[in-house]
């Protein structure tokens, strides 16, 4: 009896591409200066995590977390500053 079962690959995103939310291998031709950005602090954030957990301590894991939170905040302000368009008031319909 023959079973015809159906192998799916799934990619299982690293640490970094999780947290900024970006596909470092496989971008679809997007080449926006965002998607530059979160592959930058999606690298950034791997190097902390590998250089973390090659030697982890008390204090490491303190400074681990407040870093990845300062990544999210910089990488976040980033952004804002490249699609920031300036506050235009609406006229009032009478």
């Amino acid at each position: 009896m023959m079973h015809n079962m159906e192998v799916n690959e799934v990619k299982v995103p690293k640490f970094g591409e999780q947290l900024f939310a970006v596909d470092i291998d496989n971008n679809n031709g997007d080449n926006t200066d965002v998607y530059k950005v979160k592959v930058m602090f999606a690298e950034l954030a791997e190097m902390v995590k590998k250089n973390y957990e090659d030697e982890r301590s008390p204090v490491k894991s303190l400074l681990f977390d407040h870093t990845i939170g300062e990544l999210v905040s910089a990488q976040m302000a980033v952004v804002k500053l490249l699609t920031f368009k300036p506050w235009q008031p609406t006229e009032e319909k009478q």
